[in-house]
């Protein structure tokens, strides 16, 4: 079960991600509490998993990061990361293609109204 949960969470952090990016601007670790508080603990990363996702988001053009100093309250800047105008045109085309894709597989897989009954 755990390798299925794993390879499911793996294929949708960059969706869930940009997503949460196109809400608000936010800082890595920021980016980490907001996906563990959103998914009561199911998405909890380790910076080492959520950075690779940022940097490929950053090298496709859908993010962007900039770093930004707090007054009084850090002596170190945040890098920060905002979505761009192809980003934002993006979470829409992957959101459709989401919905798509969970009804599809959710017929297939005989689930109706969130829950799946077996047929014997």
């Amino acid at each position: 079960m755990e390798k299925i949960r794993k390879q499911l969470k793996k294929g949708t952090l960059e969706i869930i991600i940009l997503s949460l990016i196109h809400k608000k601007e936010m800082y890595g670790y920021e980016i980490i509490q907001e996906l563990e508080k959103k998914s009561n603990g199911f998405y909890s990363l380790k910076e080492g998993s959520l950075y690779p996702v940022l940097y490929r988001l950053e090298d496709s053009g859908l993010i962007e990061s900039y770093m930004f100093h707090e007054e009084g309250k850090r002596k170190i800047a945040r890098k920060y990361y905002k979505i761009t105008r192809e980003g934002r045109s993006q979470v829409s085309d992957y959101l459709e293609e989401w919905t798509n894709f969970v009804n599809i597989t959710n017929k297939l897989l005989g689930i109706e109204g969130g829950s799946y009954e077996q047929k014997l």
